[in-house]
């Protein structure tokens, strides 16, 4: 058994990992490697360029911009596009193949990869037009060369895109441990982490910020995220702004999936250009993919759901496809058929329609009841008339158990609910679909200043067994903004909303039932928020002391989005 969001997390860390893969036909290329590009203010940015040889004319560039180093592997990215009579670019974000002590991640990659895509345009076998595309990483930093876009760039193609301070490091301002292997595997390439070094950590129980020195060093790019525990102007001057977006002119493509550890992040970009850009030019791909899935290929089996043969689409031959729809006039990929263009789980289709509002005609709402009905609470349709609460305990000095904490499943035959409280519907008497983001209300009071709370989302399907739909992980103190931190004032009723929820699509079939499991964190892969209102970073088991006391009030709501 693992825990989501430390398998969504990890699955940011090896993005490129295909790059290893090497071609034995070299000898129709002529690719450049370790060629330096000299930014505006002095630094060097390494790059491979690859051409085939039988193109002496100049050709649109695909530039794919990464912060991973695999190896002489990495020259594949730039055969690609040069496989489909481009020139393919890769480029290395500032210090990477130079000098890491230049290395800063996200910060210098919107400025650097203005100057790149200017030398590129400028090269005797560019024809003046550059496109770019690629996952992760290498997507944050497409929406990143927006904030002021070169006029060589044609369109973008950001593939299950990172924001910064959004969705990596932390989600809704919680870090996941992943944080620290993020860098010391895929930049420092140091040793590999002991992999009982999360166990050590909690039971231990000494603070997050020593989580490095616990692995026996200093990590100055894990220390440096965490200095910025809120959403605050370092992480959000990475990103456009509004005006930003209100400006960008050029076509984009964007894709994500609905177990993409990144979606949050990829989603939230594409709504920030739909409020701002009163001329938009974007479309919008979804379905039942994972990180990897997003950007290339997906498993037809993922986490042991049979995804639906329509949405077993190759996601890169969909970027190229628009890359050469966009540089090269060809058709428009089939599958934009809208702007906004997602798979139904279940029901085998891809719908499609002009705004993210127009994917949902309905809502449902259900309040946390305290009817118990055998194992469970009732998710009941109308608000209590009398005015009652559920008690949860935690104790974070106990070790020897763990609080939410779940198989990486999406298909389970029993649900474990670590000491959280499950609630569920009645069986529903027709079909519908789930589409869009949940969200909810949690009416709560704790003896304690924090806490973090998850709210997973399930089907529970007319055979009994339960399909995972989606969660909701969030730190109670910045439920009312993320970037700065309110805490809850002890034994006072206080509301924690929130919406920031992965989007998702699926048919609930007739006899199903919607489940819930209401926790709070208290596990080897997320960060322990102890309650106290100090720096959670700083936090031990020292700060334990009494067990948190949850009042859970049955006036809290869920809303579901859906179709009718």
């Amino acid at each position: 058994m693992r825990n989501f969001s430390k398998l969504f997390l990890i699955l940011l860390i090896s993005v490129n990992a295909s790059a290893q893969q090497t071609n034995p036909a070299d000898s129709i290329y002529n690719i450049q490697d370790s060629v330096l590009i000299k930014t505006g203010d002095g630094a060097l940015i390494s790059v491979i360029i690859v051409q085939k040889k039988k193109n002496t004319q100049p050709l649109p560039a695909i530039l794919f911009y990464t912060t991973y180093f695999q190896g002489s592997g990495d020259a594949i990215l730039a055969k690609r596009s040069a496989d489909r009579d481009y020139v393919g670019v890769v480029a290395y974000s500032r210090g990477i193949r130079t000098n890491l002590k230049d290395y800063a991640p996200y910060e210098n990659d919107g400025n650097d990869v203005y100057d790149v895509i200017d030398w590129i345009s400028k090269q005797s076998w560019c024809n003046g037009k550059v496109g770019m595309y690629g996952g992760s990483y290498t997507g944050f930093v497409q929406w990143s060369a927006t904030k002021t876009t070169h006029p060589a760039l044609k369109t973008i193609v950001p593939q299950v895109a990172v924001m910064p301070g959004y969705d990596s490091p932390m989600e809704n301002n919680i870090p996941f441990q992943s944080i620290l292997i993020w860098s010391h595997d895929n930049i420092y390439k140091y040793k590999p982490l002991s992999n009982d070094l999360d166990s050590i950590w909690y039971t231990k129980g000494t603070s997050f910020r020593s989580k490095d020195s616990l692995a026996g060093y200093y990590n100055p790019i894990f220390q440096k995220w965490l200095q910025h525990p809120g959403y605050d102007n370092y992480w959000k001057s990475l990103s456009p702004s509004p005006q930003e977006y209100a400006d960008i002119e050029i076509p984009i493509l964007a894709m994500t999936g609905y177990y993409d550890g990144a979606q949050i992040g990829a989603f939230q970009y594409v709504k920030q250009y739909f409020k701002y850009n009163k001329n938009p030019d974007l479309y919008f791909v979804i379905g039942p993919y994972n990180h990897f899935g997003g950007q290339r290929k997906p498993p037809s089996n993922l986490m042991g759901y049979e995804i639906d043969t329509v949405a077993n689409i190759d996601m890169r031959e969909l970027a190229f496809q628009w890359l050469d729809h966009i540089l090269k006039n060809a058709e428009k990929p089939k599958i934009l058929i809208d702007r906004i263009n997602y798979e139904v789980m279940g029901a085998n289709e891809w719908k499609h329609v002009s705004s993210i509002g127009k994917m949902n005609n309905d809502t449902l709402s259900f309040y946390l009841s305290d009817n118990e009905i055998g194992d469970h609470y009732l998710l009941a349709t109308t608000k209590p008339t009398n005015m009652n609460y559920l008690n949860q305990t935690v104790d974070f000095k106990d070790r020897t158990s763990q609080n939410n904490y779940f198989t990486p499943l999406i298909i389970n035959d029993s649900l474990d609910t670590s000491n959280g409280l499950m609630f569920a519907t009645e069986p529903f008497n027709k079909t519908f679909s789930i589409n869009g983001c949940f969200l909810g209300n949690l009416v709560t009071s704790i003896n304690k200043m924090d806490m973090d709370v998850s709210v997973v989302l399930y089907e529970q399907l007319p055979n009994g067994k339960y399909f995972y739909l989606t969660r909701y992980l969030g730190r109670a103190s910045y439920a009312k903004d993320n970037s700065t931190r309110q805490l809850l004032k002890p034994n006072k009723v206080e509301s924690i909303l929130f919406d920031n929820t992965r989007l998702v699509s699926k048919q609930i079939s007739e006899g199903s039932r919607l489940v819930i499991i209401l926790n709070v964190n208290k596990h080897p892969f997320e960060e322990i928020n102890y309650g106290t209102g100090k720096d959670v970073h700083d936090e031990t088991i020292q700060d334990a002391k009494e067990p948190l006391q949850i009042k859970w009030y049955n006036d809290s709501y869920i809303k579901v989005p859906i179709w009718k």
